[in-house]
């Protein structure tokens, strides 16, 4: 029996309800809220939107003068990956920095007041927590976004992390479903292949992903991967097996699925985003997240047309259409309760209220301090040697520990220095700039780049009192006079690490 198709309107609400893209600029463009009038669910939120959060707050407010449910979703993780905090650098750790605490109580803690802070600003779906198991330490898009190697000790965070936020009133997305820590290459680059027997899958990578639907995740977000034990034939994101057989059945999730950017390569560049969206929301996706650099009328119009035209032809079922649009303003119903059950203001556990300086007190608890040394009485000089950004986190977010440093020991100079042909190229400049005073070296993931570990070794050879501070994975051997891990990047490690160096 061959179902009608319905009414044009009915049809491009629908496919209009399953977007949720994202925009230039820090107030509304007349098209977005134009598209919010006829049917547009969801909003997202990146770097390039935020100056304040009286700015954000009114942003949200004008977006809630269209629709007084609409989805206003942001790339909030902590740590390394802030987007209320861009150009200053996040108040909160990141995901690796409280596995490696490992107190869920903190976790939920922190989780909360983040979630809190959205909430103020009128945010009320987080793309996160990372729930990945970062089993390849050289993975080069996960690394500290994951809680750490361990399913267990990942799966106890990320339900810690789901409960907090979701306390404030902010629905969790967890991701990269089913898994994208055990991965060698970038998705916003490529195709990444994980070639883990079905075994292991379960045992390691989907563990978190089951805590975290039991635990009651609003949203789970789909990786751009591909699983050949899975389905060797295509990424998840693009998997019926995948997202509706694993997901949907095996696992029991109900709530919507999100789609990571399908602007990203592993997509883009295969299927092109139209097809991609439509493959997406045929084999079980609800939402397409798309950002980037496509957030602009033009790109909506054309997801919304390929949308509807699948549906005309018969490639997407309209029931199809129709359940995923449903489940997004579900979710939408759902953060409209939330943010009247969970006023900012209701909060009394100590350390949650907005405010409060959680986040520094779990960056000081994730410190890890090899070696002695006196505190430093006179300015230093900081040498950051910075590797190819990962492009999740954000060239304009700042990292490094001057900043921090010259607030305690003022006259504090700092330089970036960069891969160069010769492996230990920057020592001779930074042992001639440094002079004097004592050389500090800021690392992030040393083990990943030869150049840095050479740079080390001839900075140390020449200068044995080198403080070495790395903020990345701590994958290789501490060295220095002081080695100081602080397991992310976020402003609030590098203020314990300055606390350690400038005070003792």
């Amino acid at each position: 029996m061959t179902t009608l198709v319905s009414s044009t309107d009915t049809l491009t609400r629908d496919a209009l309800a399953v977007l949720q893209p994202g925009f230039v600029g820090t107030t509304p463009p007349d098209w977005l809220l134009r598209a919010i009038g006829d049917g547009l669910v969801s909003v997202g939120l990146f770097g390039r939107n935020i100056e304040s959060p009286e700015q954000l707050a009114a942003l949200t407010r004008r977006l809630r003068e269209e629709r007084d449910d609409v989805l206003v979703a942001i790339d909030e993780e902590g740590g390394d990956v802030t987007r209320l905090e861009v150009r200053q650098g996040s108040s909160f750790p990141g995901n690796h920095a409280l596995g490696v605490v490992d107190d869920p109580a903190l976790t939920h803690d922190v989780a909360r007041e983040l979630g809190l802070r959205l909430a103020a600003c009128g945010v009320d779906l987080n793309w996160a927590p990372s729930a990945d198991v970062n089993a390849n330490p050289d993975n080069p898009v996960i690394g500290v976004r994951s809680f750490g190697a361990d399913p267990e000790l990942v799966a106890r965070h990320t339900v810690a992390y789901v409960e907090g936020l979701q306390s404030a009133g902010v629905a969790a997305c967890v991701k990269h479903f089913p898994g994208h820590g055990d991965t060698a290459v970038d998705s916003h680059h490529a195709l990444p292949r994980i070639d883990a027997d079905l075994t292991t899958l379960h045992a390691r990578d989907l563990l978190p992903f089951r805590a975290a639907v039991a635990a009651g995740s609003q949203s789970v977000m789909s990786a751009h991967i591909l699983l050949p034990a899975l389905d060797p034939e295509h990424p998840a994101t693009l998997s019926p097996r995948i997202l509706t057989g694993l997901l949907r059945e095996e696992l029991g999730f109900q709530g919507p699925i999100i789609t990571d950017g399908i602007e990203m390569r592993a997509i883009a560049e295969v299927y092109g985003i139209e097809r991609g969206s439509v493959l997406a929301v045929a084999a079980g996706a609800d939402a397409i997240c798309v950002g980037g650099g496509l957030a602009d009328e033009g790109t909506v119009l054309r997801l919304r047309d390929a949308l509807v035209a699948a549906v005309r032809t018969g490639e997407l079922p309209e029931e199809r259409l129709a359940d995923a649009a449903a489940r997004v303003r579900g979710l939408a119903d759902w953060t409209r309760r939330a943010r009247g059950a969970s006023a900012p203001g209701a909060a009394t556990q100590e350390g949650t209220a907005p405010g409060t300086a959680i986040g520094l007190l779990a960056a000081r608890r994730a410190l890890r301090v090899t070696g002695t040394a006196a505190p430093l009485t006179r300015a230093p000089y900081v040498a950051v040697l910075t590797p190819v950004a990962n492009i999740a986190v954000g060239e304009e977010t700042p990292w490094g520990l001057a900043a921090e440093l010259s607030r305690l020991l003022p006259g504090t100079e700092s330089a970036t220095y960069g891969d160069t042909p010769a492996p230990d190229a920057p020592a001779p400049r930074i042992l001639a700039a440094a002079g004097d005073r004592t050389p500090i070296a800021v690392v992030r993931d040393t083990h990943r780049h030869p150049w840095m570990a050479a740079t080390l070794d001839a900075l140390l050879t020449a200068r044995p009192d080198t403080l070495v501070v790395e903020m990345g994975l701590n994958e290789a051997p501490p060295r220095g006079a002081l080695h100081i891990a602080t397991h992310g990047a976020a402003r609030v490690c590098a203020q314990a690490a300055a606390e350690v160096i400038g005070a003792g």
